[in-house]
Parts: C-alpha cells; structure tokens; sequence
C-alpha cells in the first residue's frame, strides 16, 4: 500500500512516524499541538461549530478540554467524533486530537459509574480493585471517544487541612504507588498496546503545602522528595509506564513546580527516565505570573514552562501561542524547545493509535454505561473500603431482633453527600450552582422521591447566570443510580423494623429547628444510627474537596451538637462518617459505641453501609492515613522521624497526648484473627539479596473475613535518620472460620534503599526489624535481620515490588 505520507502509515513505528510527521509541521501547526481547546466551544448536536472550528482548529490541536461537560455519553461520542473528522477533513495534516477527561473516582462524566474516592479504595488494601476500576474507567472511556485521563493522584498526605485528601492514596508512599501502578495498568494496559493514556499527578509535593492551603509553598529538602513523594511516580513510570505526568501548583525552594526545570526535565526525564508528555494542571502557565510572581509578563511565563519541560498547556491554548511567538522571534528560547514538546504529543498519538482509530461506534455507545457488573463492581469496593473504627460492645452487626431504628443526619438519606469532589454530581453542582439534595431540609421524615432544586446561599455562580436563558438540566436525568443509606438500610432490614429518618441538622448550616426533633427521635428508638460528615465538591458552599481547605477538623455547623445530644439520651449510637478528609472524632471515640467511617463511596456507598451494619457485609477497611486527636498535629503520618512525635522532654503536648488517635492501618473485624510462626528464609542476607518472610495468620472465630497483613520494616540506624516505621508489604487475604493461611512475602533488595549522606540512593548494611501487624501500632510478630556487606549504591531509581503466595495451613 502507498501512503500519501510515511506518518500515515502505520506499518512504521512511532518514533519513525512522528520524525515525519514533524519535520512536515509549521511553527503555526507545531503551536497548534502544545495546548489544548475547551470542547464545550467547537461542537454541539453532534456537529463542528464551523465559524469556531475555523478560527481555532485550522492548524489541529492537541488536547480537547473535558468535551463532556453535561452531555450524555451517546451526544459525547457525537461531538468527538465531529470534532475528529472536521480535523482528517479540513486540516492539512490531518492530525487527531487527544480527548481528555478526569476519572480518579469513576470516569467524571454523565452517566458513568461512581465509585469510591481514592482515599476510600485506598483503604481496601487490594489494588487489584484498582486495577479493575482502571479497567472500567477505560472501556467507558473508548466507548465515546476520550483517550487521556488526568488520573490517578499520587500525592502523598501530610496534612488533612488540605482539601484534596479525598483524591489520594493516603500517607504512605508505597500503598500509593501499588494503588497508582494498578489503576495505570488496569487503564492502558492491552496486548495491542495502551488503549488510553493515565496522567500521574501532581509532580511534585503538591499535598506538602504550608497550612494545609491549596498552592502554598511545599517545603521539603532532596531526601523528604525523593524517599517519600517520589517512590509513587517511580512506580507509575518503571513499572506501568504511565503516559502522562501532570505539575503541581505549588512552589519548592522558592520555584514553581511549572518553571521548574529541576524537577520536570532533571529529575523526571534525566533521573526517572521518563518518555512521555508533561501536561500542565490548568492555567499553571498563567500563574507563573499572575499568582507566583516568579514571571514579569506572559512572555516570560510561558519561556519557563517550556524550558521547565511542559509540553500541553491545558485547559487552552493561551501564553504558549503569541507569548511563546514572541519569545521565540526574540531569542529567548529555541525551535528545539518547541519541537520537543511536539515530538512527544505526536509519539502518544501514534502510540494509541488514534491516527488508525480516529472515530467510536456511536450506536454501541450505550454497552459500556449502566452495565451491572460495573455496578456490581462499585458496590464491591465501597464495602470492602468501609472502616470500622470503633465497636464497643459489640453494637455491631445490629441484632435483627432491634425493632425500631432512629436514622439521624444531614448524610443519613441524601444522594449527593455519598459523592466526591471529582464524581459528576460534583461537577454538576459546580456548573449550575446547586442541586436537589435534602440534608438541609429539616423537616422531611420520609426520604424524598420528588426531587427540586434548593439552591444554596452561597452557591458557586461561576458558569450559571442566574439571569441568562440557560435552561438548568433536569437532576433526575444526571444523577448517578445512587443508592442512600435509607434506601439501603430499608432493602436489608427485617421488614418489621421500624426506620424513622431526620436530617436534624444541614452540613454547616446553623438552622436549629430539627435538633430537638431528632433528639427525641433517637430517645423513642432501641438503636440510633447518626450519619453526618461533609459536603465534598467545588463550589464554596461545600466543606472538602479542591478549593476547600479548613483550619479545623471538628464537625462543622450543628453537628458535634446534635451527635452529643443524642449520645446524652443514652440510646446506643452508631456514626456513620461521609467524609472527604479525616476528621477530629475525639469526643466520639470516648463516647460513641460504633464508628464506620465511610468516605467518600460513591453511588453503592449506601448499600455497603447498610449491609456493613446488618452484617452482610464483614468490615475489612483500613486507614489509610492516621487519624488526629486534634488539628494541631499537623502534619501528622505514622512514618515520623525517630525525633518526631514527641516532645523532649515530656513527650507529650501540655495538653493532649502526641500519639494518633486511631493509627494508620487501623480497622476492626467481625472476625478476629490470630498471627504466629513469623520465619525468614535466613537472619543473615547480603545487601543486595531480596528478602523473604512468612507468617500464619489463623481465623479464631466463627466468621469468614479477610485479615490485612501488614508487613513494616524498622531500619534502626542509618547514615542519616530513618523513619521508625515503613509499610513494605501488605496483602488482603481471606481466611474462613478456624482455618489458617500461610503469607509467604518477598521483599526485593531494593525496598530498603533511601538517600544517604552522600545523597546518592543506596542500600546500608545493618540491621532491620521486620514487623507484622494489624496497624502500624498493632504489631503482632517480629524479626530481625542482618545485612550483610558493602554499601550498594543503586545505579537508577527503581520501582522494587514485594510478592505476596498464600497457601492454606492443615
């Protein structure tokens, strides 16, 4: 076959066809490729808007920006489509565009599925959870047309002021990186190749920022980001070979994470050896100097970004067209900087095939949403997410014989408050200003079916004008098929039971008529189940989420009232926690019988509640971070210097103890398990041999349930200080009643490395503690080992993997 252009044919590989494609290129078509257009813009009704497409797609483009907005999948893969073929049949080169959406918790468009927030499935300690939402994410994703997801965060937590807690993996480096390389493989992953590109982000440190603020300085040396923010990114790039890497906002050192050429070419590309495209988070470019000040005009700015090693601006085209123009024309960077960039959008666009598959089947659009085993799929990992914090008594599972149930709080039956910041309900509210959601309405009893809008006083404005004739679309057409804990609580229980239901109390309002009410329901009642938290999205009127730092972590409005109000009728109270970020529970934890905390667990998160609480479902959750006593320890994480977590001399603050309130890695069973027989294969290793243990872990009850076995090491003495605890494995492993598993762990040599004295990357000899626990404060069995040998210095970062076999005892 003869092709008009080596580029197109497909027989040739991508570093081939994107050399020739490029050397074909003009400065206006190479600009054209190094930013992105809003879709909402250019398409509508399954058509190009031809006077827009002209003036900014003439040349092609690189990125389409969040082409969903509102639409239904079906009208989506429309507008991709009539995007894709305005750019085969009216640009010279005919290159495509890359389609890109969000999806850390669910592909953020209408009519895809929600699951839990990453916090949440971070808590199920199984990536292979990850892997199959990455999976799901994906297919939806193909389905209308979109290639690149801007997923999954890497970000490390080290305060829980930070709005965006919600969208990590928690505090750990490693559960991080295996949940980061899972959710990447599950996404890109295919024999043909990668089916969609994943975007790690944010590079780097941006979860560090001073007071817990969004975009405040991150002040961390070389060692804090290479052994602790880094080891994710690593992961994400030598093990799943992630397509994109996203910035920061946020400076180091006195320099934006996006001008920052130290970071995003020295020690992404140089030192990681990453290949693929550098996206900037939205309107980085234009904060370098307008926010930062660390740019005197836009033309500055955008000779930064690109020397720095951004290679997209998102979410448009802005200071990389004229700015970059002129910077250009006056010598202050080289066509070699442009070229670069567009040499690598090209190689992804070839590499998934979009040159070949520029077009979806709009008419099968609709077998990739709805779909019940990706329902069956959420409802999976929002039960396994579920923590159980606390369960004097016990209180639970609740005996079925309880005849009268009071279901209490702003969470107790709404469909939005199960929802994240970055779940489409979320997105909607943030458009249009508000949505139906009852927690506020104080005087329902009954759970609402009738559905109208309450638009918050303070509800974002930002892309509704109350004033224009933009017609607000129906809820009921957008909103996930949510199940509220009412609902699910009602579809479990014995039919006898009695459930009444009172909000009591909004979010953060300070409305006081239905405390009472809610008081004396909870008085009437044999059990009262209070389910409270936060309101998680964009909009100012919410509590977490991007955008919404706090300076406390109490419950806000009227709700620590109301929960301490029915504790003090003496009925025995359960709480129920929605919440974006780890909240400050310590008059709870004193005087609450049961706690679940929930999260942020999408559209089953009501079903798996209400199963957790009548038993269905046996609680396996974990924290992924470490909960405070209160906002004062902030920053506060379990992987502390030997010198942290305590004050000399006394140890303790003058007036609270140090210690977390609930550790990380906490989380109660109704099962109970028993750990013995720890082995390792030899006391003694060379320093560079892997390492590995084995220990038993026995049901001593009369339930099924997974056990989380958790695997620490203790590196007592180094040549610089060492944290005195690291997870370096853990495994979810299922173990019936009164029967045994054997976990056998295999720790590569390189999971013991850090940054020395010198600041070289290196294994030390010496001795390590090997520890195995149900938290990181519960540990059940040690070890020691000896390492063996001379330092061994590591030639490249590396991405060690432990392995995990499970076998049953006799």
């Amino acid at each position: 076959m003869t092709f008009e252009a080596r580029y197109l044919d497909a027989g040739l590989n991508t570093d081939t066809r994107a050399d020739d494609l490029l050397a074909r290129m003009t400065l206006d078509e190479k600009i054209a490729q190094i930013g992105g257009v809003w879709g909402r813009s250019i398409a509508e009704a399954g058509s190009v808007l031809e006077e827009v497409a002209v003036r900014v797609l003439h040349n092609g483009v690189g990125h389409i920006t969040r082409n969903s907005m509102l639409l239904a999948p079906a009208e989506l893969a429309r507008n991709n489509n009539a995007i894709q073929r305005w750019l085969e049949h009216r640009t010279r080169l005919k290159i495509p565009a890359i389609m890109h959406e969000e999806g850390c918790g669910g592909l953020m468009i209408r009519g895809a599925t929600t699951f839990p927030m990453p916090i949440g499935l971070a808590s199920t300690f199984e990536p292979d959870l990850a892997k199959r939402i990455g999976g799901v994410i994906a297919r939806q994703m193909q389905a209308v047309g979109a290639h690149q997801v801007l997923a999954p965060v890497l970000d490390v937590v080290r305060d829980h002021r930070w709005g965006r807690v919600e969208e990590t993996f928690g505090e750990d480096p490693m559960l991080a990186g295996r949940m980061g390389v899972a959710y990447i493989r599950g996404a890109q992953e295919t024999e043909r190749g990668p089916r969609i590109a994943c975007t790690a982000k944010h590079f780097i440190a941006y979860s560090g920022g001073q007071g817990g603020l969004n975009w405040a300085p991150a002040d961390f040396g070389h060692r804090a980001l290479r052994d602790t923010f880094l080891p994710p990114f690593t992961a994400a790039i030598r093990e799943a070979g992630v397509g994109s890497v996203m910035n920061a906002y946020q400076e180091i050192d006195g320099v934006p994470c996006g001008a920052s050429r130290e970071l995003l070419t020295g020690l992404l590309r140089d030192e990681l050896g990453f290949e693929g495209t550098v996206v900037s988070d939205y309107d980085t470019l234009s904060s370098l100097h307008c926010y930062h000040n660390s740019a005197v005009d836009a033309q500055e700015a955008a000779k930064q970004a690109i020397k720095a090693g951004i290679d997209i601006e998102l979410p448009e085209l802005d200071l990389y067209n004229d700015a970059l123009r002129k910077a250009l024309a006056e010598g202050e960077i080289e066509i070699a900087d442009i070229d670069g960039a567009v040499r690598r959008i090209l190689r992804q666009k070839f590499s998934l095939g979009l040159f070949e598959n520029r077009y979806v089947d709009e008419g099968t659009v609709g077998l990739a949403f709805g779909c019940a085993e990706f329902v069956e799929l959420s409802r999976e990992v929002a039960g396994k997410s579920l923590i159980l914090l606390k369960n004097d008594g016990p209180l639970l599972p609740l005996d079925r014989k309880i005849g009268k149930i009071a279901l209490i709080g702003p969470a107790a039956n709404s469909a939005r408050l199960v929802q994240g910041a970055y779940h489409y309900p979320s997105f909607y509210e943030f458009q249009f200003g508000g949505m139906p959601d009852f927690e506020g309405d104080t005087s329902r009893t009954t759970p609402p079916r009738d559905m109208v809008f309450a638009l918050p006083a303070a509800a974002s404005d930002l892309a509704y004008d109350k004033a224009s004739n933009i017609e607000r679309p129906s809820w009921d057409e957008h909103l996930p098929p949510t199940v509220s804990i009412f609902e699910g609580l009602r579809s479990v229980a014995p039919a006898e039971v009695e459930i009444s239901y009172l909000p009591g109390c909004s979010i953060r309002g300070d409305e006081r008529s239905g405390l009472q009410q809610a008081v004396d329901l909870a008085r009437e009642a044999d059990v009262a189940i209070l389910c409270l938290g936060g309101r998680s999205g964009l909009a100012r009127d919410c509590t977490d989420g991007e955008f919404n730092d706090r300076v406390d972590l109490k419950l806000m409005g009227l709700q620590e009232e109301m929960l301490r109000s029915v504790v003090a009728t003496g009925t025995p109270v359960v709480l129920v926690l929605l919440n974006g970020r780890p909240l400050d529970l310590s008059w709870a934890a004193e005087n609450v019988g049961s706690i679940v905390e929930a999260w942020l667990p999408g559209e089953q998160g009501g079903q798996a509640i209400a199963e957790l609480l009548y038993g269905l479902v046996n609680p396996s959750g974990r924290l992924p971070v470490s909960l405070a006593r209160s906002v004062g320890q902030m920053p506060l994480y379990y992987n502390r210097k030997p010198s942290a977590g305590r004050s000399q001399v006394f140890g303790d603050y003058t007036d609270q103890q140090a210690s977390p309130l609930f550790p990380f890695g906490h989380g109660l069973s109704y099962s109970e398990f028993e750990f013995s027989n720890i082995e390792v294969k030899s006391e003694s290793y060379a320093v560079g041999d892997d390492i590995q243990l084995w220990v038993d872990v026995r049901n001593v009850s009369s339930r099924d349930g997974d056990a989380i076995v958790q695997l620490y090491v203790t590196d007592p003495v180094g040549s610089v200080t060492r944290p005195v605890l690291e997870l370096k494995a853990f495994s979810r492993v299922p173990v019936p009643a009164r029967e045994c598993r054997r976990v056998a762990f295999t720790l590569p040599a390189e999971s013991f490395a850090f940054h020395g004295i010198d600041g070289a990357l290196a294994v030390e000899p010496g001795a390590l503690k090997l520890k195995i626990g149900e938290s990181s404060e519960d540990i059940h069995e040690e070890v020691e080992v000896q390492l063996s040998g001379e330092r061994r210095i590591l030639a490249e970062y590396s991405a060690p993997a432990f392995t995990v076999e499970i076998e049953p005892v006799d």
